[in-house]
């Protein structure tokens, strides 16, 4: 099986994952740290250009379990994020990564929390290194193993 179908594969079983969880996903800690995740895989390359924030944007409004959230609520608190990283990367990260953390007290958040970042960078078909890392650092920050992601 080739990379890209692998990748493409492992973004679909995730998101089949979250459906299958979405009526247990409906705190302010998972809304804000998924929305975190979103902006870190987003700019994992210390950049992020408008037609990336774009497409990004786009899979967050129409993601099915993000939907037990107001979507302009939801991209707000992406921009927000997102400009945080844009004014200052490595600061950003710090920051964005305590957000991540929150999630951290339920278990099955925090899981979907990483599944959404993995679903966000595979979404093109290329979950390139910088963002396989980002998510790798916020599995240490929620204390889960990155091998139990395949990261």
């Amino acid at each position: 099986m080739a990379l890209w179908d692998r990748i493409k594969e492992t973004a679909q079983t995730m998101q089949a994952q979250l459906e299958a969880k979405k009526n247990d996903l409906k705190s302010g800690a998972f809304r804000d740290a998924s929305m975190a995740m979103c902006a870190l895989v987003a700019a994992a390359d210390g950049t992020i250009d408008p037609a990336e924030r774009r497409r990004v944007s786009h899979l967050i409004a129409n993601n099915e379990v993000l939907r037990n959230f107001p979507a302009d609520d939801l991209q707000r608190r992406f921009d927000d994020y997102v400009n945080k990283l844009v004014a200052d990367f490595e600061l950003g990260k710090v920051g964005i990564l305590q957000e991540v953390a929150k999630a951290r007290k339920k278990p099955a958040e925090a899981r979907a929390v990483i599944q959404i970042g993995i679903v966000i960078g595979g979404a093109d078909g290329h979950f390139d290194a910088t963002e396989r890392a980002v998510v790798r650092e916020a599995c240490f920050s929620l204390d889960l193993s990155p091998h139990e992601f395949d990261l």
